[in-house]
């Protein structure tokens, strides 16, 4: 049998979140005034339909990343929540799991600004670790592998820069295992460069995504080549190959915003700029599975792109 792609190394497109062509949302949610254990089994149950029907949606479009939605079962790390909703959908989340591991699909979640590793309170802290514990048992529900990766931004500077990258780095070390062997940071477009990063990789052994965007907004002195290879030199082969984030600015919009489609020059001219690293590219573009169609066309072209057999 062969290796699965992800440790061949074939490149894969995919989109966060939301699919705007079929029609259903995997990211129902309710107030927090309306929860019940009904309430939110009706909803969760919705939403794992709707994921499975993107999946399938991506996968006839040879679109094999995707970022699960944090709302995949809303409330889940409140202390609100008691239902026992790994228990209960049990079979809905190893059948997802057995369809993305059977298409060597990649899947990744990327929590929200509220969740903040080194932040200096405490009880911040405490609420970040509750909602990566939440991601990482989804995936775990799903029966992935480590290369189904969780996402963060190292956090706040605090006006200490080296200090909260030692916070980082200490609460770090106090985390689960099962958050472990899932945990990626990225560089961002106004705190924490690449550079920041790379320099936390050295001090814990996490792996930096590269999101390409932020460098060209928040630079660190190295080019997208250098500063990809750089990244992707952090990733062991348990974790698969480097994920990259790509957008390009929204013309004539505020400093950091996404565009709302693919700029398909600037796209190829990012892949020939990148070979040979290997990597799976996350479009963070407005026009989701739109701008997935177009750019997976443009990287058929490119040798790191195999489409599946079939």
């Amino acid at each position: 049998m062969p290796a699965p792609d992800h440790l061949t190394g074939a490149m894969k497109i995919g989109y966060p979140c939301i699919n705007r062509s079929i029609g259903c949302s995997s990211g129902r949610t309710f107030r927090l005034a309306s929860y019940s254990g009904e309430r939110l089994e009706e909803t969760v149950r919705e939403n794992l339909r709707c994921l499975q029907e993107i999946l399938r949606f991506n996968l006839r479009e040879c679109i094999l990343f995707f970022r699960i939605t944090s709302d995949l079962v809303p409330f889940a790390s409140h202390p609100a929540c008691t239902a026992a909703w790994e228990e209960t959908f049990a079979g809905a989340f190893a059948d997802l799991g057995q369809f993305i591991r059977g298409h060597g699909m990649r899947i990744s979640m990327h929590p929200d600004q509220f969740v903040i590793i080194n932040a200096k309170d405490p009880g911040i802290v405490e609420r970040s670790v509750a909602e990566l514990r939440y991601h990482a048992a989804v995936l775990d529900a799903m029966h992935l592998d480590g290369t189904a990766k969780i996402q963060v931004h190292v956090g706040g500077v605090y006006g200490d820069r080296e200090a909260s990258m030692q916070r980082f780095c200490r609460e770090y070390s106090r985390l689960d295992e099962s958050i472990l062997r899932r945990l990626v940071i990225e560089n961002d477009d106004s705190r924490y460069t690449v550079a920041d990063c790379l320099r936390i990789h050295e001090e814990t052994g996490i792996p930096v995504l590269f999101d390409a965007f932020h460098h060209e907004v928040n630079p660190s002195g190295t080019g997208v080549a250098e500063a990809a290879d750089l990244c992707s030199a952090t990733w062991r082969g348990k974790d698969g190959i480097l994920m990259t984030d790509y957008s390009t600015p929204f013309p004539g919009g505020r400093k950091g915003r996404h565009a709302e489609s693919l700029d398909a020059a600037h796209f190829s001219g990012f892949l020939a700029e990148t070979a040979p690293t290997d990597m799976d590219i996350m479009l963070e573009i407005k026009d989701k599975e739109a701008s997935a169609r177009l750019a997976v066309g443009i990287a058929c072209r490119d040798g790191r792109f195999r489409p599946p057999a079939g």
